[in-house]
């Protein structure tokens, strides 16, 4: 045996009392060993641990130091500081880095930026692929449910029947149908139009995709710019942009995965499933989301020989609205939040205005 040179006092409990027995401590050819200690009569033989059965305490910067034995036994630190110098001396490397880091507060600094970049990017770009991925998997009847689902309680709560009168709707309905076989001859998802009006001015000029292919389109729209309903149907292609995409059901997957995460923090799954339909209602698009319907609403515009640059009027009708809204002391709040998710109106509107050339 190599000779004894480091010692470290404790207490042993045996595993079978709890009565505490003074010992001393030593590490030597791989095993602790423990002995009573000299200052009192020996109350239990000495006997040695192998190392690798020792489940040892983690260094912390409060608490005590208790190594659990096999068999129910256990050795205490007497003095805190001087177990860890003893430990570091005698069992050099049996701390991880990420204890080490522990005791550090650049360690704890660092490793709460790496976690709000992890989650940032799992944020920004894990959670959209993740989406996609499992979109992709969603039947196209989840689709048609949800957005039955989401019409009802808009219905409720922000809409009513609209007042276009029929012959509009129906032209609308026609012109839109034409647009988008010319832009896909080879087949379209299935889209149902509905025309609405919304219950105070908040909804204003506005059009909306639910999942299914249920687009909602509002009376103030296509009173924005009357006898110009080429916009609408910009406006219409934007929105089947949504749909083909699915778009909303890509948002309510990715609401519901931090709705989940929030669910599991804080243990409230009812609210999550109860509010699905309100929160499909305010959801709104990312705008990489916007710009691929935007990209869309130029196909199918070019497909029905429309100038993508009427959209450029139609942002810039939207924007005197908001102003009309601002100045008279409406509450224009819906569509304001709606654009809030969009790319710039300046950047959107050079888009259709560089399409069109």
């Amino acid at each position: 045996m190599s000779p004894v040179t480091d010692t470290l006092d404790a207490r042993y409990f045996d595993g079978r009392s709890s009565r505490p027995r003074a010992a001393r401590l030593y590490l030597a050819d791989g095993q602790l060993h423990i002995t009573p200690a000299a200052t009192e009569p020996a109350t239990f033989e000495a006997l040695a641990v192998p190392i690798a059965q020792i489940r040892w305490p983690e260094r912390t910067r409060h608490g005590g130091r208790l190594a659990s034995l096999p068999g129910g036994a256990s050795v205490q630190a007497l003095d805190v500081p001087g177990w860890d110098d003893w430990c570091a001396r005698t069992l050099p490397g049996r701390e991880s880095p990420v204890v080490r880091a522990q005791q550090s507060w650049r360690g704890v600094a660092l490793a709460l930026v790496l976690l709000l970049a992890a989650t940032a990017a799992v944020y920004q770009w894990g959670l959209p692929w993740i989406a996609r991925g499992v979109t992709a998997l969603v039947p196209q009847q989840v689709d048609t449910l949800i957005g039955a689902q989401a019409l009802a309680s808009l219905d409720e709560s922000m809409l009513r029947p609209s007042a276009l009168p029929a012959d509009t709707q129906e032209r609308i309905r026609r012109a839109f149908t034409r647009m988008v076989a010319g832009a896909h001859p080879e087949g379209a998802p299935p889209w149902n139009l509905q025309f609405r009006q919304g219950r105070d001015d908040k909804l204003g000029p506005n059009a909306l995709a639910l999942p299914g292919g249920t687009i909602v389109l509002t009376d103030a729209l296509v009173q924005l710019l009357p006898g110009d309903e080429d916009a609408v149907l910009g406006v219409l292609g934007h929105e089947f942009g949504h749909v083909r995409l699915r778009h909303t059901m890509r948002q309510l997957v990715q609401a519901s995965a931090v709705g989940f995460a929030v669910s599991i923090a804080f243990g409230d799954f009812g609210t999550l499933i109860g509010t699905a339909p309100v929160v499909l209602a305010t959801l709104g698009y990312s705008r990489d989301a916007e710009r691929e319907a935007d990209e869309e609403s130029v196909r199918l515009m070019r497909a029905a020989g429309i100038s993508p640059r009427v959209m450029a009027g139609f942002f810039e009708a939207i924007e005197r609205w908001r102003g009309d809204q601002a100045r008279d002391g409406r509450n224009d709040s819906a569509i304001g939040l709606a654009f809030a998710t969009h790319p710039a109106t300046a950047e959107r509107i050079a888009f259709f205005k560089a399409a069109a050339e």
